[in-house]
């Protein structure tokens, strides 16, 4: 029953979430209310662990929850079920491609997706921000912030934006330095 019940929300996460892996966060989230099977403060983990590993952040997070519910079989089905609902779109849209790629239905709906997914993505960021750099359950404002996280977010962005000579270093070296902090100063 786990199996199945892993398939179907992962099934629908992939049917609604346009926008690439970030987009699935918002039913992440949800899901974790619904079922259970994982916290909020886990999730953040999630996205460290799919950001980092190859492939998609989506299919990542998908294979780590159906693992960590249901051992192998549960990321095999966890995957299956956030990619069936693409291969299905995929395959359609490749049958009726010809007929329909000129279409001002096709172009104005995709026009419209647009705002959604940047919806979306801007609430799976503003969830990020919240567990890594707020603690909106402390009661003074002084608490609220996770000042180490904040400090270390502004380090990598200017390592990563303004800094000549680390603008061009791979993603990999600003991913080790946040590990390597997260583990010395103990986030």
């Amino acid at each position: 029953m786990i199996l199945l019940r892993l398939f179907w929300e992962f099934f629908k996460t992939g049917l609604f979430s346009v926008g690439g892996g970030l987009a699935t966060l918002p039913f992440i989230y949800s899901m974790a209310d619904k079922t259970g099977w994982f916290t909020h403060q886990q999730i953040a983990d999630m996205i460290a662990v799919a950001e980092s590993t190859p492939g998609p952040i989506g299919i990542n997070m998908a294979t780590y929850v159906g693992f960590t519910t249901a051992g192998v079989a549960g990321s095999l089905i966890a995957t299956l079920g956030i990619i069936t609902p693409d291969i299905v779109v995929i395959l359609i849209i490749a049958r009726f491609l010809q007929k329909f790629r000129d279409s001002r239905a096709v172009q104005d709906v995709f026009y419209g997706l647009r705002p959604a997914s940047t919806a979306l993505i801007a609430a799976a960021g503003w969830g990020v921000v919240k567990i890594s750099l707020l603690d909106l359950s402390a009661g003074v404002l002084a608490a609220v912030f996770q000042w180490k996280a904040i400090i270390l977010a502004v380090v990598i962005w200017l390592l990563t934006n303004v800094v000549k000579q680390t603008k061009k270093l791979h993603p990999l070296v600003f991913i080790a330095i946040s590990a390597v902090a997260g583990i010395v100063f103990s986030f």
